[in-house]
């Protein structure tokens, strides 16, 4: 049984830097659920987009892999994101049966920025650190990331 007089054992440098990176993986989670509830997105709808942005002339397939999910669902979902209007489906010039599939909304202007919008303000604190600093930061998280999955 502790006393009131018993004091905790003092954090170690690593719990606070893992409390750190826990808060901010809730915060990109909770910013990207407000982006998605806004906009009317459901998760995979939005990865898709994204996907979508940074590969215009995706194939269905890409984006099928991309997001693991099977090739009914990738049909259901890109014909979910043409009736948005977000993207649209281009047929391949030499084979009529493969489509290719590219954003049509800009997601640099609101409202689509809200889906970027988290990650750009850490990018733009990244670019007030100090070069060496932020190198450092990359080289650690790099290193623990692989860890973090086993």
């Amino acid at each position: 049984m502790h006393s009131s007089s018993d004091t905790s054992p003092p954090l170690s440098p690593g719990s606070e830097l893992g409390r750190a990176l826990l808060s901010y993986g809730e915060a990109r989670r909770a910013a990207a659920a407000e982006a998605r509830r806004e906009l009317s997105l459901n998760e995979l709808d939005a990865r898709a987009l994204l996907f979508v942005a940074e590969n215009p002339g995706a194939r269905p397939t890409h984006v099928r892999d991309h997001l693991g999910i099977t090739s009914a669902g990738v049909t259901t979902l890109i014909d979910r994101l043409v009736q948005r209007g977000a993207v649209r489906r281009d047929l391949d010039e030499e084979d009529r049966r493969v489509n290719h599939i590219t954003a049509i909304v800009e997601l640099d202007t609101p409202p689509w920025s809200q889906l970027r919008a988290f990650d750009a303000a850490v990018e733009e604190a990244i670019a007030e650190l100090d070069p060496d600093d932020a190198r450092r930061v990359a080289r650690l998280l790099t290193h623990i990331t692989p860890s973090a999955g086993s």
